[in-house]
């Protein structure tokens, strides 16, 4: 397809809020041109190149609002830990895939799921591992278990925060090991797991994700060569994020959207390291840690809103919230009120908050970048969240439809490789939320993946993420169900799903329907991944 011809899309369902009942839609040069009937588009677009449908569903591409993909990539080809079930199945995997030579990266177990959560001893991984360095993350990655050999490579561990003689490494001492897993990649490590990763990414519908680096993330080499990749013909866009207090010429050298993402201003839950109000339900003594307060989250808001740049933190527990909403009321102090809400800044996971600071955060125009399938494995009255807090704090954790119905804007990520990259599930997990009430109508979920995190990367022009003339042509055919359209939702009003409004359908989300598959995805008119070809 050359810049100025036009692909014509026939025989089709087309999701554009411009014309719901829609089986057709024309794209030149990579922007949509036209949506409508089929015999109006042949008439209209006589020349064009015909794309006959089948009766395929087309929708706006997905965007991952959270990922880190050089991780996941590594953990595509390593070794998956989310079905072990005790230290003993934990251990017959280290011993089989080690390695001498090469340092084991496995990903994904989660003792709150085991038959006994008992974790192995680092003189039993030893053993397994035969003198391998073996860096074992927890899956909410803030925690590993590892190796004596590991450590070896990183000995200031010993000496940092978060340091366990026998025990999985938290805060400082975990992010000691993992650049030492870092610097064990060569370059072409990395790149053949950033390929793995946006091949897949391509392949789920994807067409845009926002990488979340820091210097305890990935690297800034890392991220360089990740965002080279994306540059190149037939990937996913990547907007790429620092996560490192004032770093302005890192962003500059860089290209960045901003200095946020993995900012850390406290950690999980899953490893007891967010920074809660009261302490953690399962272990008494601890209320988790807080790495931020808001003098230095102030400056931070202060620093980007000054540089016309994103500013963004991870922040989960209660007491991080808390400590991030006097941040932005420190900041607006200096900024005043508009110039923060004009740098769109944003939250990663943002999982304990009231309505109060929910209203506040939206009044400075910030989006909540959050995770729906965290509440599909951890929610619940038996899940870990109720494990780590009680049932009743459980119960507040991910309250998606308050956030919008305060204001906030949303956009979903997976925060791969903690949860898969796919989007339906989070899209189904955010309408089928495991507290009654907390959840999201179709429409709204399905918003949040695919318009809001372009919102989320500050475009803002009001068709981007949508099939409507005159943008971009960023969108995914899918082999779907017969397509439905759900009964108004009083959960959520500013975003009515009443069928008179003629809102567009979308497949059915029930828990255990089948989801669509992938058949082609395109950015900008270019076709990222087709099905057919890439099973041939």
């Amino acid at each position: 397809m050359t810049d100025d011809s036009t692909t014509l899309l026939l025989g089709g369902r087309i999701h554009s809020p411009s014309n719901p009942d829609a089986t057709a839609m024309a794209v030149t040069g990579g922007t949509i041109v036209w949506v409508g009937q089929d015999g109006p588009g042949r008439a209209l677009h006589p020349d064009a190149e015909i794309h006959d449908l089948d009766g395929a569903f087309v929708a706006p591409g997905f965007v991952d609002a959270h990922v880190h993909a050089t991780a996941t990539g590594l953990h595509l080809a390593g070794v998956d830990l989310g079905g072990v079930t005790d230290a003993a199945g934990l251990l017959a995997a280290v011993r089989a895939a080690a390695r001498p030579g090469e340092v084991l990266i496995a990903h994904g177990w989660d003792e709150t799921t085991w038959t006994a959560q008992r974790l192995p001893s680092r003189a039993e991984i030893d053993e397994a591992a035969g003198g391998v360095p073996v860096y074992l993350s927890r899956v909410d990655v803030h925690s590993a278990l590892v190796s004596t050999a590991l450590v070896d490579l990183a000995p200031t561990a010993r000496d940092a925060a978060g340091w366990s003689a026998d025990g999985p490494l938290t805060r400082d001492a975990h992010h000691h090991v993992r650049a030492a897993v870092r610097a064990a990649l060569t370059r072409e490590q990395r790149r053949r797991a950033q390929q793995a990763f946006l091949r897949l990414a391509a392949a789920r519908g994807i067409v845009s994700v926002h990488e979340c680096a820091g210097p305890d993330i990935s690297g800034e080499e890392d991220l360089a060569d990740l965002l080279a990749l994306a540059a190149e013909p037939g990937h996913p866009e990547v907007v790429g994020y620092w996560g490192e207090p004032g770093a302005v010429d890192v962003a500059r050298r860089l290209g960045l959207r901003g200095l946020a993402g993995d900012l850390f201003v406290d950690g999980a839950l899953g490893s007891r390291t967010a920074a809660l109000a009261e302490p953690y339900l399962d272990e008494p003594g601890s209320a988790g840690a807080r790495y931020l307060d808001a003098d230095a989250i102030a400056a931070h808001l202060v620093t980007c809103t000054e540089a016309g740049l994103q500013a963004g933190f991870h922040v989960i527990g209660d007491a991080g919230v808390a400590e991030v909403v006097r941040g932005f009321q420190l900041a607006e102090k200096t900024v005043g009120q508009r110039a923060l809400a004009g740098g769109h800044h944003r939250l990663e996971h943002l999982e304990m908050i009231d309505a109060d600071q929910a209203r506040a955060l939206a009044g400075w125009g910030v989006t909540g970048s959050v995770q729906p399938r965290f509440d599909a494995l951890w929610g619940g009255t038996e899940g870990m969240y109720a494990q780590r807090l009680g049932a009743e704090r459980a119960a507040r954790m991910n309250p998606f439809a308050m956030l919008a119905a305060e204001g906030v804007l949303l956009a979903f990520g997976s925060d791969c490789p903690v949860t898969p990259l796919q989007p339906w599930e989070a899209v189904r997990a955010a309408v089928h939320h495991r507290t009654p009430g907390s959840g999201l109508s179709a429409r709204a979920a399905f918003t949040a993946h695919t318009r809001g995190g372009h919102r989320a990367a500050g475009v803002h022009d009001g068709r981007t993420g949508s099939l409507v003339p005159g943008a971009p042509a960023h969108y995914a055919i899918w082999d779907a169900a017969d397509l439905v359209v759900a009964a108004s939702d009083s959960r959520v009003q500013r975003w009515s799903t009443d069928p008179r409004s003629r809102v567009p359908a979308l497949p059915p989300l029930d828990p255990g329907a089948p989801l669509p598959t992938c058949l082609r995805t395109v950015r900008a008119g270019q076709v990222l991944y087709d099905a057919f070809t890439s099973a041939a």
